[in-house]
């Protein structure tokens, strides 16, 4: 069984101590967002787990306990991108998170941490020529620590278009631009470039069967995976099943997110955390119905031989 983190908020900045009172307490539960009074129960033990995936803008929070994860198998995304605090008001100091990473990478080995340079937007500030050099500085600062670098082209949800209501979306023209000069700067620094749900990036040079697909799991630890019958997704390869997070948790305050719906309603759901609850927000009411996850694995005896 994966276990995830990171699809609806970002647990390892802000809800670290929690994260590490579940698997002390072996189990977490975690609220249907689209069916409130419904709870999933998820065994956390890591006889049972066979990933844990973390997806973060600031790993540091987690290394405080880090032991306590020794006994599993963790793949990590990580946010960097060269945003001010006009777009991601609330976003530790950048080479603050820089250091973070590559101490997580010494810490996990490189091929278990992704990179994220994502979403990528432009305006008058933010230019094609501007992400081209901040791309191959931050391919330099990284390069030996990470081989695996995921972009996005900023969506329009209807989250971000009202939290960012001067968007635009990025033209084919410039993604094209944009692209072509990733694929060449990640190569130099031994660095390959994935996107998600980009289909017409692949003629750049961009592999577009997903950022956290079976194949990159299973080359990230040489295993055999089982096949899933379902995705999260339509058009999405990735494997993000069992995410434990909850929307409108997440406190960095990014002008792009498509997780919450605004500031006000984020202050009040972290107002109502308790890091002794097994619930990321709130404790579980009279009315709800918990349900157990059957915890299968989806290692396969089949070992991968390429």
């Amino acid at each position: 069984m994966i276990i995830n983190t990171g699809n609806r908020t970002d647990i390892p900045a802000f809800y670290a101590s929690w994260f590490y009172h579940r698997i002390e307490a072996g189990y977490v539960l975690s609220r249907n967002p689209y069916h409130p009074h419904k709870i999933y129960r998820y065994d956390l033990h890591p006889e049972v787990v066979d990933l844990l995936c973390f997806c973060t803008k600031n790993p540091r929070p987690m290394f405080q306990q880090f032991e306590k994860l020794s006994s599993y198998r963790m793949y990590w995304m990580v946010t960097l991108t060269p945003y001010e605090k006009e777009i991601e008001p609330n976003i530790q100091n950048k080479r603050w998170v820089l250091q973070s990473m590559r101490e997580l990478s010494d810490r996990i080995g490189s091929e278990h941490m992704a990179w994220r340079y994502d979403p990528i937007l432009l305006n008058e500030t933010y230019t094609v020529e501007f992400h081209i050099r901040s791309f191959e500085q931050l391919c330099k600062a990284l390069s030996g620590y990470t081989h695996h670098v995921i972009i996005s082209f900023i969506d329009l949800y209807a989250k971000t278009k009202r939290n960012y209501p001067n968007i635009q979306e990025v033209s084919l023209d410039d993604q094209k631009r944009i692209s072509q000069a990733f694929v060449s700067i990640a190569s130099s620094y031994d660095m390959k470039v994935y996107a998600c749900m980009e289909k017409g990036l692949s003629k750049y040079g961009i592999d577009t069967s997903g950022c956290m697909s079976q194949a990159v799991l299973e080359d990230a630890f040489h295993i055999g995976l089982k096949s899933p019958t379902t995705y999260a997704r339509k058009g999405c390869r990735c494997l993000l099943q069992n995410d434990i997070g909850a929307y409108n948790t997440c406190g960095h305050g990014c002008l792009y997110c498509y997780a919450n719906e605004n500031q006000t309603l984020v202050k009040q759901n972290q107002a109502l955390h308790d890091s002794n609850s097994p619930l990321l927000i709130g404790h579980v009411q009279s009315d709800d119905t918990i349900i157990e996850v059957e915890p299968h694995s989806i290692i396969s005896n089949q070992l991968r031989l390429f």
